[in-house]
């Protein structure tokens, strides 16, 4: 993006966050890829840099911000590690941001300096085995009793979960009331009654810790309810709507990094008696990569744009993430393409690339579903 459409202070939290990014991110990616273990030192990291606290409240630990700011960061992080941008964004845009938005006073002071500061790691607790894309659909149960609602029933392909120390998630008080029965509630991670099973295994993003969570019986206090009773589905889907912008800022930074990777080995990988980017093959690949990606880059700094001016932005969230979620598995499919056998093996960045970006079809609604949620609200104009 053109330096000169960024403020002063868009312009240094970029910057930083590349820096930060090429230096100590990128540096362990491959290492975290490798042995799957939770990157502690990336969030602690993370914390030090204030952007663990980005959007939230000042007067709840947090650093303020604004949305493009959010995006700006997001991008930068899964350009060094899309694993820690997972982490990252689960934690921040779905699970802190989920409780700033719709937290009372007691909630926001009890869980957003920890959770801003690195001290706890969120979760947002919404898909079961039998609720993905059907969100509406979730059989958890919660029985009100003596200040508490009891809690039985699972979830999972939950990210965060084996590390979370705060949990959002919701269930259903009153079946008979379909999605106006479902609340949202904010869980303790030690609370009793709480069973968390990593799961392995994973495809990509292999450092972004999964986990099913099993509630048996688990009692949550009545305070821990945000907002009122039978809101909990709505406001998911609108904390759902904002976290898209940062999965597609995430998307924007894989297809940059896949780009980077590529121009780098096109320069120096000598074919045919000269440089690989002297091919017009090649030459093609990266000009639809980098056209792509900054497309992409547009259309998500547009959405924030949007967000931040207070104007709706539903359907151009869900443009942003299907159209930069196939600009990133597409990038790192060129990527591969062009460092050839070198980029099928685990050593070459791409291939990391490859495997992370292909959860981004799918996490955070589909791009099936995306396509659903654009068609729906254009053709209710």
């Amino acid at each position: 993006m053109n330096d000169q459409l960024l403020t002063e202070e868009e312009l240094l939290i970029r910057n930083t966050m590349r820096d930060y990014a090429d230096n100590n991110l990128s540096e362990r990616a491959a290492r975290y890829d490798e042995t799957g273990e939770f990157p502690w030192d990336n969030v602690s990291e993370l914390a030090d840099l204030g952007v663990l606290g980005l959007t939230i409240d000042e007067d709840f630990g947090g650093s303020g911000g604004t949305t493009r700011q959010l995006a700006l960061v997001s991008e930068e992080i899964a350009r060094g590690c899309v694993a820690t941008s997972v982490i990252y964004i689960a934690h921040l845009s779905l699970t802190s941001q989920y409780i700033n938005t719709f937290g009372d006073e007691y909630q926001k002071q009890k869980y957003l300096p920890d959770l801003a500061a690195g001290k706890k790691i969120g979760a947002f607790a919404l898909t079961e085995p039998g609720a993905g894309s059907d969100a509406a659909a979730i059989q958890t149960s919660s029985v009100r009793a003596n200040g508490h609602y009891v809690i039985n029933g699972t979830k999972t392909y939950i990210s965060n979960a084996p590390e979370a120390g705060v949990l959002v998630t919701l269930a259903t008080r009153d079946k008979s009331e379909g999605y106006k029965g479902i609340d949202a509630l904010i869980v303790d991670g030690d609370l009793d009654g709480i069973e968390v099973n990593q799961l392995h295994g994973k495809m990509g993003v292999r450092a972004s810790t999964v986990g099913e969570i099993v509630f048996k019986n688990c009692h949550v206090p009545v305070h821990n309810r945000l907002g009122e009773e039978s809101v909990g589905f709505r406001q998911t889907m609108e904390v759902l709507n904002a976290s898209r912008i940062s999965i597609a800022a995430q998307c924007v930074g894989i297809a940059q990094a896949a780009l980077e990777e590529s121009v780098q080995y096109a320069r120096t990988r000598e074919v045919f008696g000269g440089p690989l980017g002297d091919l017009q093959a090649i030459q093609w690949m990266i000009a639809d990569m980098a056209t792509e990606t900054e497309a992409a880059r547009q259309l998500v700094m547009s959405v924030a744009s949007k967000r931040d001016a207070g104007v709706p932005f539903l359907t151009e969230a869900s443009m942003a993430k299907l159209f930069a979620s196939r600009v990133a598995m597409q990038a790192a499919h060129n990527a591969v393409q062009i460092h050839g056998g070198a980029g099928y093996f685990a050593p070459t960045k791409v291939e990391r690339l490859f495997r992370d970006a292909r959860v981004t079809e799918i996490y955070e609604g589909t791009s099936e579903v995306q396509r659903m949620l654009i068609a729906r609200n254009i053709l209710k104009q």
